[in-house]
């Protein structure tokens, strides 16, 4: 919950910063705490739930949807610098959690390797002068990724429900 109210405030401050009034008003934030959606785990299941709920948590703990669906064009380099050391940030933090990620290839970039026989379609893109049969010598454009752990957020709704990537946040004015 601690998290949640700190990334608020950091994406009141991100915005207040790209819209430049900073200085006009100080942020005020006040996390409220906001329940799951309701589970209904005998009716089905909706496919995507989970891709959407690891949306979620991007966009929660990185404001990855943010970032994306925001018009970035007419900001300076800077602001979009600062705004995406702080996406990085919440975002590789869900990664870590959801995903175990290492390199498909070991190697440096630029480095010469044998792609072995036995290799497997999704584990090496092939580009260049290709000719005869593996094993193929080469330079390693792009390590790759892979993973060895996924442990999607699960997400349970009524059929043919997709649940929201965030919810709406309103401040309340007395």
């Amino acid at each position: 919950m601690v998290a949640a109210g700190v990334v608020a405030v950091l994406l009141v401050a991100l915005l207040a910063t790209l819209k430049g009034d900073v200085a006009e008003r100080p942020p005020t934030v006040t996390p409220v705490a906001v329940a799951p959606p309701v589970v209904n785990s005998g009716n089905g299941h909706t496919e995507g739930a989970e891709a959407i709920g690891l949306l979620s948590a991007l966009q929660e703990q990185g404001r990855l949807v943010d970032f994306l669906m925001d018009d970035i064009t007419s900001y300076p380099d800077a602001q979009v610098g600062a705004a995406a050391r702080i996406v990085h940030h919440g975002c590789r933090a869900v990664l870590n959690q959801h995903f175990a990620i290492t390199p498909v290839c070991e190697s440096a970039e630029g480095a010469m390797i044998s792609v072995p026989v036995s290799f497997r379609g999704d584990e090496y893109r092939l580009s260049g002068s290709l000719s005869g049969s593996a094993p193929f010598t080469g330079s390693v454009v792009h390590r790759g990724w892979k993973t060895s752990k996924v442990k999607l957020p699960r997400t349970v709704v009524p059929a043919g429900v997709l649940p929201n990537i965030a919810p709406a946040e309103v401040e309340v004015k007395s």
